[in-house]
């Protein structure tokens, strides 16, 4: 199982999200967001063909509580 995070696609973050439970993503003003029990998550916009860099990812994940082993499990 991989450990490390690394960039991925704006579609393999919003798929992970989903496969943790998360709805959406909905569109937003300036950014889409997902919802899982309440919690609103901004997530970017999605890019045409960048990746959404590491840092961006840890401050998603840690807004939503998943840890990084949820989040390598949800491949």
């Amino acid at each position: 199982m991989q450990t490390k995070l690394v960039p991925v696609s704006w579609h393999e973050l919003t798929r992970r999200l989903n496969k943790l439970g998360w709805e959406g993503p909905f569109p937003g003003k300036k950014h889409p967001y997902m919802l899982k029990n309440g919690i609103f998550l901004l997530i970017p916009n999605p890019h045409h063909g960048d990746d959404v860099g590491i840092d961006l990812i840890k401050k998603i994940i840690n807004r939503a509580g998943i840890d990084r082993d949820e989040w390598f499990e949800a491949v």
